[in-house]
């Protein structure tokens, strides 16, 4: 069967049946997805880093499709109820949940009415009326009236009793109809809808939720945000939430057309014959009884998992943006962590992140010392030769900007840059375990000012110490599948930290613990090492860690950096296995290392084709002369800053119309959320992204993105903003919902703009349940 599975996944994937079968003996063997998608490229055929998880996760999910096939095979199979038909069935059955409902007549279930009515003898009843509608049912239940048998709970005392005997046999029977079955999910698929009430008593209690008080949407057509809401509502008992057809919805209401789809599958009929109207009866009470819960449960459950699975995706979309934003590089920084009474924290780190000074600081109230703040900045400045100023962008953030502006502007010599920097799960770091371990002689407080410090020099490697859930660019992330995102986050992690690649000699154990094939007992190792040796002086000297084989070294080495080598290739990625390709290259030109990388005019002019081999193919060539062309490049994009607009410090300061720069700290599936220096972020709604059409913001922007806004309504009473990258659109400028004034010369708001207006109220709504 493991070739028809890899055949299944080359097809899904619309790859060759070879490139999933190389990839399935690699990961077999305990190769990892980065090191397969960088440096097994010809095996593979290039397939990249999202196609390898796919890959790995429909493997998963087909081999254990296939054990549970055998399972049901053979269960059925010894009682001797295996017919070739069923056997066909069951073998093509394509998911788990068709191959459940073939399996559901045979599976083993606790003694049933309609098992205790078989005993009684009274399936030859259900399959005769069934079969003959023209007979009578009281005539012919009597026949099966028995009142002198043993064991006494087999006898049949009268008529009822043997027609709700007969009937629990075919609502038994009807439920358990694969095809069947697979009819009603689709028509319910694709018909029902999600309607919500409110619980009685509970519209004060439950004001956040009261978009969905009166509410209905076609399950089809709901978005994650919206079906995440409700399921919150429903958890916190504020919402009552259920799956209806359009008939059930009716006054009065009719039955649902599942009943319908019930009886005509089983050629039942309302012809006026005897039998029909019990028939019928049977039917109906088979869909309210048996089938009606147990299929409005699953598909709300699977509504669920889809909402669930988006909004992983979405959070874990984010998550790899902010984690391959800008770095500033290695540049010596200050990184003030912003206080009001309990005063600015200020941490000096150097070149590597190593902290070197801290201060405490009290620019703001109730000691107003903005001279003295100003002469412990700079002294420390001055000191360690800092080069940028990093400033958390929580409370006091932009009276502490102001402070960093002032300096800049006194002394001009010091050359300093300021950044203001998210210091989302700065505080969870600071009081981890990792950082008490890290700096266990200093201050909770003062480890932010680190954090925030570090981030601006390297959001990845800082980022990578705090739970994700922390960072906070995820939708409902406490609600949804908690293995599944952690899995996902995970894998997002792992991904764009390989495809960096990491300084050794530099790296902490977190970081080291998301390269390929190193654990957190292997990263401890290295740094313990590092630590009572020094800094690594090749790659080779990996080699001599505690318990880093060959096969861990041939996983992790490409990805780990060390500069100053003698080899100048151990900076680089290209791997170690590849080195003597680049020795058969120098070795035909004619040049040292060291005259060759970084020489883009002489990497240029060399042809890869002539250097590949059976081992190492035209893939592998080509990406270790883009490696000597460009050293240990990094994949992530140039720094640059967003300028918050001087004197637009708070909401009060924002005024319709108003042209401002930001960054972008979330993208959601309605829109993205932008830090324009206000202490509250701006929504800029899915419609106001682009003058085109916008079916994924993502598309449009991602998170730490710096764009211009232009600010469309403040609600200074629920603290919300919305934003527009339209800049040239006409806004109708309202304030706590007063029109304040007109910008532009038309004396109406364009159509759209209104439509935008209450597309931003209602998202703004959905995100108070984030």
């Amino acid at each position: 069967m493991l070739q028809t599975i890899e055949h299944r996944i080359a097809t899904e994937l619309g790859v060759k049946p070879a490139q999933v079968i190389a990839t399935v003996q690699l990961l077999e063997e305990g190769a990892t997805v980065p090191f397969i998608a960088r440096y097994r490229k010809e095996i593979t055929g290039e397939l990249d880093d999202i196609q390898l998880r796919l890959l790995e996760e429909r493997l998963t999910y087909l081999r254990e499709l296939e054990e549970r096939r055998a399972t049901v095979l053979a269960s059925i199979e010894e009682q001797g109820k295996l017919t070739a038909e069923l056997k066909a069935g069951i073998d093509g059955a394509e998911t788990k949940q068709r191959l459940e409902d073939l399996y559901l007549p045979y599976k083993s279930k606790r003694r049933t009415k309609a098992q205790i009515a078989r005993e009684a003898g009274l399936e030859p009843l259900a399959d005769a009326l069934l079969g003959d509608a023209t007979l009578v049912p009281e005539i012919e239940a009597a026949k099966y009236v028995r009142t002198d048998i043993e064991p006494p709970e087999q006898c049949v005392q009268d008529v009822k009793v043997a027609l709700d005997g007969a009937r629990q046999i075919l609502m038994e029977r009807f439920s358990e109809d694969a095809r069947l079955l697979d009819g009603l999910r689709h028509y319910l698929s694709d018909n029902a809808l999600i309607v919500s009430r409110v619980a009685e008593g509970k519209e004060t209690e439950g004001a956040k939720f009261r978009d969905w008080f009166d509410f209905r949407e076609p399950i089809k057509s709901a978005p994650s945000h919206r079906v995440l809401a409700m399921l919150r509502g429903r958890n916190e008992e504020i919402l009552r939430l259920a799956l209806k057809t359009e008939p059930e919805l009716e006054e009065p209401p009719r039955a649902s057309p599942c009943e319908a789809m019930i009886a005509g599958h089983f050629g039942i009929a309302d012809k006026g014959r005897p039998a029909d109207k019990w028939l019928l009866d049977s039917a109906r009470s088979a869909w309210m009884v048996k089938l009606s819960l147990h299929l409005k449960l699953e598909l709300m459950n699977q509504m669920r998992e889809r909402a669930e699975e988006e909004a992983i995706r979405v959070f874990a979309r984010n998550l790899h943006d902010l984690l391959l934003a800008a770095p500033a590089g290695p540049r010596i920084t200050i990184g003030l962590d912003p206080g009001i009474r309990t005063g600015v924290k200020v941490a000096v780190i150097d070149k590597t992140g190593k902290l070197v000074d801290t201060s405490t600081i009290y620019p703001h109230e109730p000691r107003r010392d903005w001279e003295g703040a100003l002469a412990t900045i700079r002294q420390l400045a001055q000191k360690h030769g800092a080069e940028l100023i990093a400033i958390g962008n929580g409370t006091a953030s932009r009276e502490t900007d102001k402070l960093a502006a002032d300096l800049i502007k006194r002394h001009p010599e010091l050359t300093l840059a300021k950044v203001v920097v998210s210091e989302a799960g700065a505080s969870v770091y600071s009081a981890s375990e990792l950082a008490s371990k890290e700096f266990p002689d200093i201050d909770v407080s003062l480890r932010g000012a680190v954090s925030i410090a570090r981030r601006l020099q390297d959001p990845l490697a800082e980022l990578v110490k705090i739970d994700p859930k922390s960072i906070g660019v995820g939708q409902y992330q406490h609600d949804v599948n908690q293995g599944k995102l952690a899995k996902s986050l995970g894998a997002v992690i792992e991904d764009c930290v390989n495809s960096v690649g990491v300084d050794v000699n530099t790296a902490s154990v977190p970081l080291l613990t998301r390269i390929s094939g190193l654990t957190p007992t292997l990263a401890g190792n290295i740094v313990s090492y590092r630590d009572q040796h020094g800094a690594f002086k090749s790659r080779k000297q990996l080699l001599l860690v505690p318990r880093l084989g060959d096969k861990t070294f041939e996983l992790a080495a490409g990805f780990l950096r060390i500069n100053n080598s003698d080899n100048p290739l151990d900076a680089s990625a290209v791997h170690p296995e590849a080195y003597p390709v680049v020795e058969r290259i120098l070795a035909d030109i004619r040049k040292g290392i060291r005259e060759v990388i970084g020489d883009s005019k002489a990497v240029r002019a060399l042809k890869p084709e002539k250097y590949t081999d059976d081992k190492f193919g035209l893939p592998t060539v080509q990406d270790i002369l883009k490696e000597l062309e460009k050293p240990g490049r990094d994949p992530r994009p140039e720094f640059k800053a967003a300028t918050f607009r001087e004197g637009v410090e708070n909401l009060k300061d924002l005024e319709p119309g108003m042209m401002l720069e930001g960054s972008v700290t979330n993208v959601t599936n309605f829109g993205a959320f932008v830090d324009i220096g206000v202490h509250q972020d701006g929504l800029v709604h899915i419609s106001a992204l682009a003058n085109k059409f916008v079916k994924d913001p993502h598309s449009i922007v991602k998170a730490g993105d710096v764009v211009k806004v232009k600010v469309l309504e403040v609600d200074i009473a629920r603290k919300r903003i919305a934003l527009t990258m339209r800049l040239s659109d006409e806004v109708t400028a309202r304030i706590d919902g007063t029109i304040a004034h007109r910008v532009g010369k038309a004396s109406r708001p364009k159509p759209d703009a209104v439509q935008q207006s209450g597309a931003m109220a209602a998202a703004f709504a959905k995100l108070n349940q984030s």
